[in-house]
C-alpha cells in the first residue's frame, strides 16, 4: 500500500478543517477531518485502532484548502482508508459498482442505453440497488446511446494544422458526451482538431473515493503512459473535468510517489485552455450573448486546484451574464451522495447550494463537474450545463 509522505505532526490542530468540513455540519457521524486525518494518523502509525467514521469523508477537499499548514487531510484519510478496506468491506460491491462505473459500462455495453436507464428507474431494481447500499432516493446518471469517443471517431473535424488530446473523464465520456462534442466544436472554432485516445481509462478518483487504491494505481500508469506518448508528439493534453485535472496534478504524485518520481506528463484545464485562445482572439463568439440571468457553481475540486474559476472566466469572457453562487459544496462528492448512509448527508450539504439556486431566478446553472451538474439539476429542477456547452447552446453560427 502506497503512503502519503506527510507528517501528521505538521498539523497544529487549530480546527480549521473542521469549521469548513461541509460533512461534519450536516452530521454527527463523523468526527471531522482533523481528528480522522492527522489525530488518527497517529494511532494509525502505532498500530492501534482505527477511527469508524472514517468512511464519512467525501474526499472533497474542503479541508485542504483551508488548512493554513497545506497538510494534505483529504489524502491521509483516503490511504487510511484504503489500508482499512484492504481488511474488511462491508459494501464491497456497492463500492465497486459506483468507482468502476467505467469498467461496467464496458461489460453492459452491449446493453442498448433505452433498457440500461429504464432499468435504473425500475423500482424492483432500485430495491435491489437500494439492498446493496445504493440509495433509492439517488439520482443516478442516465447511460449515452453512444459513448463519446465513439462519436468522435465519426465527427469530421476541420484540418487546422494544430491537435490537442482530450481527456473525457468517465462521466462525459458514458453518460454526457455532448459536453464532449462541444467541447470539440469550441477548439475547432479556436483552430484545434481534437484527438481522444481510447488507451485513456478512468483516472482512478472514484476508486480512491471507495478504497480500491490499487485499482487507482492500476489505471494512473497506463494513463500517465498514454499521456507521455501524447507529448513526445507535442500534444498538449486538456480536460474538462477538474476531478480528472486535480487527480493527474495533486493526486498522483501523493498517492503514488513511485510513478511521480519518473516525471508526469501535464494536464491543462481545457475551460482555462479556451480562456487563453479567447484572449489571444483565436476564440470569437461575439454573438455568444444571453439576456438570461446564468449562475456558476464552482466545483469543490476545481478550487482545491488553486487555478482559479477559469469556466466562469471564459464565460464573462465571451460576454454572457454569470454570477457566481458563492454557496459551498453540491454535497454528491463523486460517488458518495449516491451511497444510502450517505445520501441525506448529502443533501443537507447541499441544502445552502440548492435554496441559492432556487431564489437566483437563474434559468440555468453552470458547472464543470458533471456530478455537480446531476445534483444541482435534480435537487433543483433548474437546468445545469457545462460552461463550454452553454457557449455553444447560446452562440449563433
Amino acid at each position: 500500500m502506497q503512503q502519503v509522505h506527510v507528517d501528521p505532526d505538521a498539523c497544529i490542530a487549530c480546527t480549521t478543517c473542521t469549521v469548513f468540513c461541509p460533512v461534519a455540519a450536516a452530521t454527527g457521524e463523523f468526527a471531522g477531518p482533523k481528528m480522522t486525518g492527522p489525530a488518527y494518523e497517529r494511532f494509525r502509525l502505532s498500530g492501534l485502532s482505527e477511527d469508524t467514521s472514517l468512511s464519512y469523508c467525501a474526499n472533497c477537499k474542503n479541508c485542504d484548502i483551508s488548512c493554513p499548514q497545506g497538510v494534505p487531510i483529504a489524502a491521509i484519510n483516503m490511504v487510511a482508508r484504503a489500508r482499512q478496506c484492504e481488511k474488511e468491506h462491508p459494501h464491497f460491491l456497492r463500492d465497486w459498482i459506483v468507482s468502476h462505473s467505467e469498467t461496467l459500462g464496458h461489460l453492459i455495453g452491449p446493453v442498448p442505453a433505452s433498457l440500461k436507464n429504464a432499468s435504473l428507474r425500475n423500482p424492483l431494481i432500485r430495491d435491489v440497488l437500494d439492498r446493496i447500499g445504493i440509495a433509492r432516493e439517488a439520482t443516478m446518471p442516465s447511460y449515452a446511446k453512444r459513448r463519446f469517443r465513439s462519436q468522435l471517431a465519426r465527427l469530421k473535424q476541420p484540418a487546422t494544422g494544430k491537435k490537442v488530446a482530450f481527456f473525457p473523464g468517465c462521466y462525459i465520456d458514458l453518460y454526457e458526451p455532448e459536453a464532449g462534442l462541444d467541447m470539440v466544436w469550441a477548439l475547432n472554432r479556436a483552430g484545434y482538431e481534437v484527438v481522444s485516445p481510447s488507451a485513456f481509462c478512468c483516472c482512478g478518483v472514484p476508486m480512491i473515493a471507495s478504497g480500491f487504491m490499487k485499482d487507482a494505481e492500476r489505471n494512473a500508469r497506463k494513463n500517465v503512459a498514454v499521456m507521455r506518448s501524447l507529448a513526445e508528439e507535442g500534444l498538449p493534453v486538456l480536460t474538462g473535468c477538474p476531478s480528472c485535472e486535480l487527480m493527474f496534478r495533486e493526486e498522483m504524485p501523493l498517492f503514488f510517489p513511485d510513478l511521480a518520481a519518473e516525471g508526469l506528463p501535464r494536464i491543462t484545464d481545457a475551460q482555462e485552455f479556451l480562456l487563453n485562445c479567447a484572449q489571444e482572439g483565436t476564440l470569437r463568439l461575439e454573438e455568444a450573448v444571453s439576456r438570461r440571468p446564468i449562475l456558476y457553481h464552482a466545483p469543490c475540486h476545481l478550487r482545491a486546484l488553486g487555478i482559479g474559476l477559469p469556466g466562469l472566466e471564459l464565460l464573462q469572457a465571451l460576454g454572457l451574464e454569470v454570477q457566481p453562487a458563492n454557496a459551498g459544496c453540491c454535497g454528491i462528492s463523486g460517488s458518495y451522495g449516491f451511497k444510502k448512509e450517505k445520501h441525506a448527508i448529502a443533501m443537507k450539504v447541499g441544502a445552502e447550494l440548492f435554496r441559492v439556486v432556487r431564489e437566483s431566478g437563474a434559468k440555468v446553472v453552470a458547472t464543470e463537474c458533471g456530478t455537480c451538474r446531476l445534483q444541482i439539476q435534480s435537487a433543483t429542477g433548474v437546468p445545469c450545463r457545462h460552461p463550454v456547452s452553454l457557449l455553444k447552446q447560446l452562440a449563433r453560427d
